[in-house]
């Protein structure tokens, strides 16, 4: 190789030179979308007398457990915290508090976002 950049006049030190960048910028481009990918959508429909969210669609850090989501719409909602907020899959079952997103969004995912209603009283379940 290297007589051949001698005998050509071609520098071959470039070439490495930008094949390590691409290569540096594959692997942060992986890292990026394995961050992503830690992110599940959500979208929040109001039920009942809640009050409506301007924004509907958020994306969760898929560890959360459900509660995480129950205190977010509370202090989003600057409800009292006297206010009770009910939080419901697929407008049938409530889950325990505890129920980690990623664990609910496998098993009810649909479209790849996961649907929560949200009440003010209990509606279903």
């Amino acid at each position: 190789m290297a007589e051949e950049s001698e005998t050509t006049g071609i520098d071959n030190s470039n070439d490495k030179d930008l094949a390590a960048n691409v290569e540096n910028l594959s692997l942060a481009n992986q890292k990026v979308e394995k961050q992503e990918a830690k992110k599940i959508d959500i979208v929040l429909h109001a039920t009942g007398s809640a009050p409506i969210l301007k924004q509907k669609k958020w994306s969760v850090d898929q560890e959360k457990p459900i509660s995480a989501i129950v205190k977010f719409i509370h202090k989003y909602l600057k409800l009292d915290p006297e206010e009770r907020l009910f939080l419901y899959i697929n407008q049938t079952f409530a889950p325990s508090p505890d129920q980690i997103i990623k664990n609910l969004y496998e098993c009810y995912g649909t479209n790849g976002k996961l649907i929560l209603h949200y009440a003010k009283t209990q509606a279903w379940g």
